[in-house]
């Protein structure tokens, strides 16, 4: 079973939705990147939360057919790195997220409005 990249993006916000992360962003990289069609950048109150969206996330891809290239960050839990190949996920400690401040290296990508 095979999931479009959009689909894939909107299940991967849903499932941080649904484990409260904080300011989800989504950048739009088509056409900008080889690395992804899809960056979702989201962050947590804490180490406990960052790791419970990264999970979820996982969990969900997995659930639908996606395949996990990689996640990494999950034993400090500070900047968790989920990808999906076409989706890479971002999933930032609160205090961490403005420090590395990616949506500003990105910021050629377009923000994708939420519905």
């Amino acid at each position: 079973m095979s999931i479009t990249p959009d689909k894939l993006m909107a299940l991967v916000v849903d499932a941080a939705d649904d484990k409260k992360a904080m300011n989800v962003v989504t950048l739009d990289l088509q056409g900008i990147s080889l690395i992804a069609d899809y960056f979702v950048i989201c962050h947590g109150n804490s180490e406990t939360q960052v790791q419970a969206i990264a999970t979820e996330i996982r969990k969900r891809a997995e659930e639908k057919g996606a395949r996990v290239r990689g996640m990494e960050g999950m034993d400090t839990a500070r900047w968790v790195l989920v990808d999906l190949g076409d989706v890479v996920i971002h999933v930032f400690h609160r205090d961490d997220r403005e420090y590395y401040n990616i949506e500003r290296l990105w910021s050629d990508a377009k923000v994708v409005e939420r519905v």
